[in-house]
């Protein structure tokens, strides 16, 4: 019989060995400015999303990066979806800062026309009166005209305010106006006229903190509920303390290859990734739990036995199911990493980090540390005395 339990340091140090480097380079994301560690997209420090196809279907990504890095968008990133968009994310460019600055032009050319409108609307009553007396005959053709019309001239005035070439987020047309229509030139000029834009829209700073603080919340209240639930479930908190250490462990293993993926490929974290953080959870949280049910279950049944060997037993019974499960999942993630585009790269390879994280932490790291903390609790009340003797099951 293999012993799992009784190789526990081991898979101890392997988990150090591939947590400690991530751990670095997540601490250098806020010493270093941003040039090292992790990389937020636009979804969480602000900027512009634009989504533009072009008339030559031969442009490419690459293309269109280097010319947006000539025109001045050197932090651009420019991605390739499904056909033939490039959704191109301007983290310097804000389209609040493109609004005309003559818009109230229109406003001034409506005024004459209230004003002209007031002596009509003041003199209804006594139009008819005073038209006799001087040979205007005309003059009350317009009174009647004119005095319905104060109320709908004034109402739509404020609407030219808002229509003049002002570029709306979310439009479909491409802006000519404001830096956003420079760099729409600049592009048609060096690759060719734009044939359809499907986007455009901007996210603001406060936006973007509230993501962040909504992205902290959801991870913290997902792990807290989860400790609950299995300290409740099994009536053990060691289980779901040793649940939660697994947790972080993968949490750590997604966010340090994330931060030396973007320390040396400018690999960005984009509003997905909290989504993939919280499946990955939900996914090594599934296996722990069956590991953990069994252990309890053989608790019952081989009642005697040194803690050790009935929790190897447990891991030696799931571990073909649990390494079954997660093998179809990661055939799965790696023909969408493969053949499912650049616009879900990065939410993909999470998963599939993620999950592959997981299993391990589950066999190897939350049931041995569940081992670890039972025999130092059962030492400390004199169950047993001197070192481990998990390893007798080697022998």
């Amino acid at each position: 019989m293999f012993d799992v339990i009784g190789k526990r340091r081991w898979y101890f140090a392997f988990s150090l060995l591939i947590t400690i480097p991530g751990l670095i380079f997540i601490l250098l994301t806020p010493f270093s400015g941003g040039k090292a560690g992790l990389k937020f997209s636009i979804d969480y420090t602000g900027g512009t999303t634009w989504s533009i196809r072009f008339e030559d279907p031969n442009v490419t990504a690459a293309q269109v990066r280097e010319e947006l890095v000539a025109l001045g968008q050197a932090d651009a990133t420019v991605a390739l979806t499904g056909a033939g968009f490039f959704d191109i994310r301007l983290s310097k460019l804000d389209l609040r800062t493109i609004e005309p600055s003559p818009t109230p032009v229109p406003t001034l050319s409506a005024a004459p026309s209230s004003s002209a409108t007031a002596a009509p609307s003041g003199s209804t009553s006594p139009a008819p009166s005073t038209s006799p007396d001087p040979a205007a005959t005309p003059t009350p053709t317009p009174a009647p005209t004119l005095s319905p019309t104060p109320e709908p001239t004034a109402s739509p005035s404020p609407s030219p305010t808002a229509s003049p070439s002002a570029t709306p987020v979310g439009n479909t047309q491409v802006p000519k106006d404001g830096e956003i229509g420079r760099i729409a030139t600049g592009l048609q000029d060096a690759l060719g006229p734009i044939a359809e834009q499907r986007s455009l829209s901007s996210i603001g700073a406060v936006v973007s903190s509230d993501l962040i603080n909504q992205a902290i919340i959801l991870i913290l209240v997902g792990s807290l509920g989860i400790l609950g639930w299995i300290t409740l479930r099994f009536r053990d908190v060691k289980m779901g303390v040793a649940a939660l250490v697994a947790l972080l462990h993968d949490v750590i293993v997604v966010l340090g290859v994330f931060a030396i993926l973007g320390t040396f490929f400018d690999v960005q974290i984009d509003g997905l990734f909290v989504t993939a953080m919280l499946t990955v959870i939900g996914f090594s949280v599934h296996d722990t739990i069956v590991v953990f049910d069994r252990v309890r279950e053989n608790r019952v049944r081989h009642a005697g036995e040194p803690f050790a060997e009935v929790v190897n037993h447990s891991l030696l019974q799931t571990f073909g199911r649990s390494v079954t499960t997660s093998f179809t999942v990661v055939l799965t993630l790696t023909a969408l990493l493969l053949f499912g585009g650049s616009a879900t790269e990065e939410f993909v390879l999470a998963l599939l980090i993620g999950i592959i994280s997981g299993t391990y932490s589950s066999i190897f790291n939350a049931s041995p540390l569940l081992v670890v903390w039972q025999e130092r609790e059962d030492r400390q009340r004199g169950r047993i005395s001197g070192p481990p003797t998990t390893r007798r099951a080697s022998a």
